[in-house]
């Protein structure tokens, strides 16, 4: 017993000395708490979605009905897809009086009652049919990304950590190896692994519910691939001058846990408020889940998808050369 209290507090005052470390988990739950408290500060209920394509100048009274979220949409075509799968229970087009409803839901029933009561009765209906897609098949797209995520961020930076404190890299820099050529070894392991489990996973979960499908496999290997890529030089930022465990957890708890959060995995980011909607965007998991959600969802392309596609590249692109550029062997 006598052995096992010094080594108990030999690791408390190792972890108490590691004030970064220490001040990680003092600020971590604070911050998370402080993130949902002013994120999710809007306090009207919401019960209803619209989507709105277009505002004229005479706005009708529609558009002030209380307990109705109303969000724009820029795209008509891409909005009105919403609405057969029952992700808007409405979409008015209020510039040339248009409004498009799915007949098989109720909440756009009452949304529709709801229209023609307060003004809406000149305006011109269009009916649409779908089934609603199964929560299964909305949540997929963000947990692979998610997994994917957290097998990028420690797969990666947390390793090389270990490896920088035991020593590991120390040695390696005696030998001819470079620092590109081991973070390439790194970079390339790891995203083959990443997308191999991934596959692996899908293939699985198809064999076991079958989810549903609608775009090309080509084009969601690309979206995999390309956000395993951003994610994993996220990794090596983290991983490139940290020598404590402790703190490179700390780090990568930082960043993926807000990830998980504002990506849209376990909820559609159109009922966050607008500047969250702003900042989930900075967030490589964002991009990855919304185009992989729209392919299997919504049978979209690439070249629907290449804004996200184009991001995901420019953060790849920047990631790995801070890395490379600030790693060190000791």
């Amino acid at each position: 017993m006598k052995r096992l209290f010094r080594v108990l507090w030999a690791r408390n005052l190792e972890f108490i000395r590691d004030r970064s470390a220490l001040s990680w988990n003092i600020l971590f739950p604070v911050l998370i708490v402080f993130g949902f408290a002013y994120g999710y500060s809007d306090n009207d209920m919401n019960r209803y979605k619209v989507g709105l394509v277009d505002t004229a100048t005479t706005q009708p009274a529609f558009l002030k009905a209380r307990y109705v979220q109303f969000i724009h949409y820029a795209h008509k075509d891409r909005a009105i897809k919403k609405v057969v799968h029952h992700q808007l229970d409405l979409l008015v087009d209020t510039a040339t009086g248009e409004y498009w409803v799915n007949w098989e839901s109720p909440r756009g029933y009452m949304v529709e009652a709801l229209l023609k009561t307060m003004g809406g009765k000149q305006y011109q209906r269009h009916q649409v049919e779908g089934k609603n897609n199964r929560y299964v098949d909305w949540l997929l797209p963000g947990v692979l990304g998610m997994n994917m995520m957290f097998s990028a961020l420690f797969g990666v930076g947390y390793v090389i950590v270990r490896y920088r404190k035991n020593g590991v890299l120390k040695r390696l820099k005696a030998t001819p190896l470079t620092a590109f050529e081991f973070i390439t070894a790194q970079v390339v392991s790891r995203l083959w692994l990443i997308l191999a489990i991934t596959f692996g996973v899908l293939l699985g979960i198809k064999l076991l519910i079958d989810f549903k499908m609608e775009g090309s496999y080509l084009a969601l290997f690309m979206v995999f691939a390309l956000g395993a890529f951003a994610l994993i030089s996220m990794g090596l930022v983290v991983a490139s001058r940290t020598a404590s465990e402790e703190l490179a957890g700390g780090l990568l708890n930082m960043i993926s846990w807000p990830m998980i959060f504002l990506s849209g995995v376990w909820f559609s980011l159109e009922g966050l408020q607008p500047w969250v909607q702003k900042l989930a965007l900075l967030f490589p998991l964002t991009h990855i889940t919304v185009a992989a959600r729209a392919i299997m969802l919504e049978g979209v392309g690439l070249a629907d998808i290449t804004p996200h596609l184009l991001v995901l590249a420019a953060m790849s692109i920047f990631f790995l050369l801070l890395g490379s550029w600030q790693f060190k062997w000791e």
